[in-house]
């Protein structure tokens, strides 16, 4: 814990140098949100490309540690890199969904390559028993990192939220990893945690800088690979409870967004202002309160998430079938599934 603890300042540290001169790139790049729908919270001209001072530290440190496979060290940077590109891209020219949809792909394609992927899970059904998914790896493995990419995305809808989460979710997972001896996915937890810490000051409320593209779907695919990682009980099993419940706002978010767009007959991928972000606020909450109640539900997940690591599997999937019914319920009592517009 102490070597990770280092690893965090290092990380924090170049990130909070970063950012200012980040800042100043997008300004004079053009590459600037300007407030223009209901949807948005901000009411002044913001630069995007925070996510590119949490690109740069995150990659220089895992350049600089040891605890990791090249191959795998290697299929990170090139599909973190792919990412990054793609949303800088959307960030200055607004791409089309398919567009980034294939360099989210493509990202994930690269850290398949170099032996990042799901190829046992645990069984729901009975026991410590695992299950090898063969063939399916590979679309699994997509599915997983590009969801994830997307929830966070969607996700990063007030100043510090976002971030403020993955860093929550990264720490889960930095512990999960630790008290299961994965040290290469410690590493990178602890290397993201640091990261998006020394951003955060400057993208909390009243936030001078946002993530943007670049920086919510490099979180996403970063937490995704890194659940992957850390996220093994034993002979490369992946444990499908934890990384569910470390990354369970994210994900309840998207899954109810699409649930609501499909029950009223609206495009998946439209935005709308039915996010729960959304709903805090119109309940007369601040952004600051509104994004705190998220950092707890958020924190308490992330426990439920290092518990699912210390049980059984059947008793994990049981807690995590409560949680999801918990969420359900009160999802559709709060009007989740109703339009907004």
């Amino acid at each position: 814990m102490r070597e990770a603890l280092i690893i965090i300042l290092i990380a924090a540290a170049l990130s909070g140098i970063a950012t200012p001169f980040v800042k100043r790139l997008a300004c004079k790049w053009g590459v600037v949100d300007v407030p223009g729908d209901r949807r948005r919270i901000h009411t002044k001209t913001t630069p995007l490309m925070g996510g590119v001072a949490i690109y740069l530290s995150f990659i220089l440190v895992l350049l600089l540690v040891k605890d990791m496979e090249l191959k795998k060290r290697l299929g990170i940077i090139i599909g973190g890199t792919i990412i990054t590109a793609g949303g800088l891209l959307d960030d200055k020219y607004n791409l089309k969904p398919v567009i980034k949809l294939c360099f989210q792909i493509a990202g994930t394609l690269a850290l398949i390559s170099s032996g990042v992927m799901i190829r046992f899970i645990t069984n729901p059904l009975w026991g410590d028993e695992s299950l090898s998914i063969g063939l399916l790896s590979i679309p699994i493995t997509i599915l997983w990192v590009v969801g994830i990419t997307n929830a966070l995305n969607l996700i990063d809808g007030l100043d510090g939220l976002a971030a403020g989460i993955a860093c929550i979710s990264s720490f889960t997972i930095l512990v999960v990893a630790l008290m299961n001896g994965r040290s290469s996915a410690a590493v990178m937890s602890a290397i993201l945690c640091g990261a998006i810490l020394g951003f955060l000051p400057y993208n909390y409320n009243p936030a001078s800088i946002f993530l943007g593209d670049t920086g919510s779907q490099l979180l996403g695919f970063l937490l995704a690979t890194i659940a992957m990682e850390g996220a093994i009980k034993s002979a490369a099993v992946f444990s499908i409870a934890v990384p569910i419940l470390a990354l369970g706002l994210p994900i309840s978010d998207t899954l109810f967004a699409m649930i609501r767009r499909k029950v009223n007959g609206k495009p998946i991928m439209q935005g709308d202002r039915g996010h729960l972000h959304h709903r805090l606020l119109d309940m007369g909450l601040s952004q600051r309160k509104a994004v705190l109640i998220m950092y707890l539900i958020s924190a308490v997940l992330g426990s439920f998430a290092i518990l699912a690591m210390e049980i059984s599997n059947d008793k994990a999937y049981f807690m995590l079938g409560c949680v999801i019914c918990i969420l359900v319920v009160v999802a559709w009592k709060l009007g989740f599934f109703k339009s907004k517009d």
